[in-house]
């Protein structure tokens, strides 16, 4: 008799060749990705490189045009029950209803889940500090989206999606609702598909990551993987080149005269030969940041897009 396979292995949502357009505009182009149980899948990009359309097909508002959405093996738009009361989800959007008071948010919402957990629900407010008698609409930003991640959290969902969690929130707000998430995943090993142009907050929280460009994946893999395998190095000529040194995997070189800086994804013995080859020698080498590895891999820096420079 054949064993069966590992469950624990098999992708909780398989996303192959997916593809989408708006008009003239592509969206979404060939995207296959898998996010397995247990796993926290980072996924980083710019305003308008495609991630909230991703979790729109995740969640079954969309449909694909091209390509298969799977999640827990499902088809979410065709078995919306099968899939939905499986799923948490948290957006920056924090669509609550506004007339409600706290103590009646987390009583209309648990309607919804057979899996509701009143005491753990009631530890989260305390812990996030919302008054059960304040209507949704007098709460604050930070508030509004504590209530939001503590709906998304009561009812032990087997798959946690944030799609921009912390926008627009302060340091001190996202720390805490960080700290929440970072608890509940290593408490229960929960699945989460997290989306986030803040690198910080996918260093944080994620043990894989995915970059998206223009509806693109353009990197994925291990954080750890991808962070040991990206490295800056600085190349030293006894005369100035003339013109930009060019070495197999590099990503990103800059730099004049005798000195210049690459940015390079492959193994250390190859860029050593590569540089010997050139006429050069490593005077400096250290490990990559993903900020680094993100601005080489997509043309532009995300602490750039922290500070709201891309449009959406």
């Amino acid at each position: 008799m054949t064993p069966s396979p590992d469950r624990s292995l098999r992708p909780v949502i398989s996303i192959a060749g997916l593809s989408r357009r708006f008009g003239p505009r592509l969206a979404l182009d060939n995207v296959s990705l898998d996010v397995t149980s247990g796993q926290v899948l980072g996924l980083v990009g710019a305003n308008g490189a495609g991630k909230t359309t991703l979790i729109k097909h995740v969640l079954g508002l969309l449909k694909p045009q091209t390509g298969s959405v799977r999640v827990f093996g499902r088809d979410p738009v065709a078995d919306p029950p099968g899939v939905l009361g499986r799923i948490g989800f948290l957006s920056e959007d924090r669509d609550l209803p506004m007339w409600m008071r706290v103590a009646e948010l987390l009583r209309y919402s648990r309607a919804f889940y057979p899996r509701w957990d009143a005491d753990y629900a009631e530890g989260l407010r305390r812990q996030f500090q919302l008054d059960p008698a304040a209507r949704i609409k007098h709460l604050s930003r930070g508030e509004l989206a504590k209530a939001g991640l503590l709906v998304a959290l009561a009812h032990r969902p087997e798959l946690l999606v944030l799609d921009e969690p912390s926008s627009g929130l302060d340091p001190l707000v996202r720390r805490e609702m960080l700290e929440a998430i970072v608890r509940a995943v290593a408490d229960e090993g929960r699945t989460v598909f997290f989306s986030s142009h803040l690198l910080d907050e996918i260093e944080r929280v994620s043990d894989r990551i995915a970059m998206m460009d223009s509806g693109r994946i353009v990197l994925a893999g291990p954080l750890t993987e991808i962070l040991e395998s990206h490295h800056r190095l600085t190349l030293r000529f006894e005369r100035p080149p003339g013109r930009p040194p060019a070495m197999a995997g590099a990503l990103r070189v800059s730099g004049e005269g005798l000195e210049w800086t690459v940015l390079c994804n492959g193994a250390r013995d190859e860029f050593a030969a590569a540089a010997k080859r050139l006429g050069a020698e490593i005077v400096a080498e250290e490990a990559a940041s993903l900020d680094e590895i993100f601005l080489a891999r997509v043309g532009r820096s995300a602490s750039a897009l922290a500070t709201g420079e891309e449009l959406k």
